[in-house]
């Protein structure tokens, strides 16, 4: 007991005064790193609303404010899925939509990985990974799981839209170079009242036989009907690393 009181006597004792200076008003800038920390330096914080980084991206973003049906067609990292999903999470948030229904053909890049368990959710899971990746960012693990338990956020397998008529709804089609004329022909006839469909592709990247895919045939009937948009990115609109837009202008 003495050896320790000794200690305790002999050590240092520490001022809270550097505690409080931390975090009184001229200090409320603090920042962990390196002193104070310019605004520009603060992580990436989530914005309500999306900014295009291109005029393409802005076009298309025009596209979907003013258009029920929109064909969004350019290479891979041009934003093409995530303006998508955006702005069927804002539709949703400001409540000119009901539902937001998301499909996508269940193809794989190449690889058959066979038959996969569990309910049809599940067993689409895989597949529309990309979209559920673009709802988490924009609405967050726990939104988006309630929603989906509730059926405001609806998985709709592509084989089973025959026959549905999609009122007041927000629906994606992605990777929609992965579908058959035929059934584009079906998809976009399911168009309902109060309803935006947008349609995702590139035409350049299916993984079915090239005279299989319908996107490219598709795209060049719709883009003369008046009340439809047709919007296509190109190689500069490409968000991703800067490799990408240099090796696909050589893939």
């Amino acid at each position: 007991m003495g050896k320790r009181a000794a200690r305790r006597r002999n050590r240092p004792q520490q001022s809270d005064t550097n505690v409080h200076e931390l975090f009184d008003e001229k200090n409320a800038d603090w920042h962990p790193l390196d002193g104070p920390a310019p605004k520009e330096q603060r992580d990436q914080s989530f914005r309500r609303h999306i900014r295009p980084k291109s005029e393409n991206q802005a076009a298309l973003m025009d596209a979907i404010d003013n258009f029920n049906l929109v064909m969004a067609l350019g290479p891979a990292g041009t934003g093409k899925t995530y303006i998508a999903v955006s702005k069927a999470v804002e539709a949703l948030d400001k409540g000119d939509i009901a539902r937001i229904v998301l499909a996508r053909p269940a193809v794989e890049a190449g690889e058959n990985i066979g038959f996969l368990p569990g309910d049809v959710e599940a067993k689409m899971a895989p597949y529309l990974r990309p979209l559920y990746d673009a709802l988490n960012d924009r609405l967050g693990a726990k939104r988006l799981k309630t929603y989906i338990s509730d059926g405001t956020i609806e998985i709709a397998p592509i084989g089973y839209m025959r026959g549905r008529t999609l009122n007041n709804a927000f629906v994606v089609i992605d990777e929609a170079q992965n579908c058959t004329y035929g059934q584009l022909k079906m998809l976009v006839t399911r168009l309902g009242w109060n309803s935006t469909m947008i349609l995702t592709g590139d035409p350049d990247q299916t993984d079915l036989l090239p005279e299989m895919s319908g996107l490219s045939e598709m795209s060049d009937r719709l883009q003369n009907v008046d009340d439809i948009a047709c919007v296509q990115l190109r190689d500069k609109d490409i968000v991703r690393h800067p490799l990408v837009a240099s090796m696909l202008t050589v893939l």
